[in-house]
């Protein structure tokens, strides 16, 4: 029997998963980031953690394949970050340090690069080598997967597709400080950024009216059949349909696969999206499938144990 472990660090929780090497979890758990001082002990928690587990299930350390960690950062093929926004870390070694540390093969990734190849081998996107896999959270996350492999990219920050300009004309900032990003139209707050625009443009009855206006009352809203939030969603639509357009173009991927808070929506969701990806998709890319993520919050683990193997 082989084993190996899924690591997805975040901000304030990492999450861990035990998987036989043919995708079988057999065991998940979560512990706390901790991110003072740099983020020094948050390799170190994980070693230890995972060093218990194998204790605990009694398992041989010469069964183990190894361990795959996704991370919110870019990461080269090295497994090398030069600087996270939220764990604390600058330039630091993951793989090496991972590897010193448990004695075990270490592979590591972006987290989003991770959670789409979770999606690909276990979820959404199964049986498939070519996805695109769209995270709509805060902000807008993106993984590429090009013939089974994720597209990492020179400074392994292939797949940010939250920073593809839409918007030639925007003239506020995005968080990475460009202007015109996806991320600004097309994540939670980029859409009650859109809900709020709308509702101050004229006084038109809508059931967001007098309510804090979020991602998910706007659908709320449009499953109600609220037309002022239709037009909110339309514009969302054509944002993120446009959009993966132009990705597929380039990429021509069998599936696209949409994840993250936002798509607690729905499949209503995705009726939206795909409309406007096929007013602007090349005649070849027509067909392009669009679907749900279907792992949640277990994408992340089970995409870096695939890492690693």
């Amino acid at each position: 029997m082989e084993y190996c472990f899924g690591v997805d660090i975040g901000g304030t929780t990492v999450k861990i998963g035990l998987f036989k090497t043919d995708g079988e979890l057999l065991d998940k758990w979560e512990i706390k980031t901790r991110t003072e001082n740099k983020g020094e002990a948050i390799l170190p928690d994980v070693a230890e953690s995972l060093k218990q587990k194998i204790e605990e299930k009694g398992i041989d350390a010469s069964s183990m394949s190894g361990i795959g960690i996704g991370i919110p950062a870019p990461v080269d093929a090295k497994g090398i970050v030069q600087n996270t926004a939220n764990l604390g870390w600058g330039y630091k070694e993951v793989r090496r340090e991972m590897e010193e540390l448990t004695g075990m093969k270490v592979a590591v990734g972006n987290d989003a690069n991770v959670a789409a190849l979770g999606e690909m081998w276990l979820g959404a996107g199964k049986g498939q080598e070519n996805m695109i896999m769209v995270t709509l959270g805060t902000g807008v996350g993106g993984g590429v997967i090009v013939n089974g492999q994720p597209l990492v990219g020179a400074h392994g920050a292939g797949g940010e597709i939250g920073h593809l300009c839409v918007n030639y004309e925007e003239t506020d900032h995005c968080g990475c400080g460009n202007q015109g990003c996806l991320e600004q139209y097309a994540s939670a707050t980029g859409i009650t950024r859109l809900a709020n625009k709308r509702l101050q443009a004229d006084d038109a009855a809508s059931l967001l009216r007098g309510q804090e206006i979020s991602a998910k009352a706007v659908f709320d809203a449009l499953k109600d059949g609220d037309k002022v939030a239709e037009e909110i969603v339309e514009e969302f639509g054509s944002y993120l349909g446009h959009a993966m357009a132009n990705l597929a173009a380039v990429t021509d991927p069998a599936v696209i696969v949409i994840g993250g808070g936002v798509s607690k929506a729905g499949e209503i969701l995705l009726g939206y999206v795909e409309k406007y990806f096929k007013e602007k998709a090349f005649f070849a890319n027509k067909e392009t499938e669009f679907v749900l993520a279907t792992l949640g919050n277990d994408a992340g683990i089970c995409g870096a144990a695939k890492l690693i193997l």
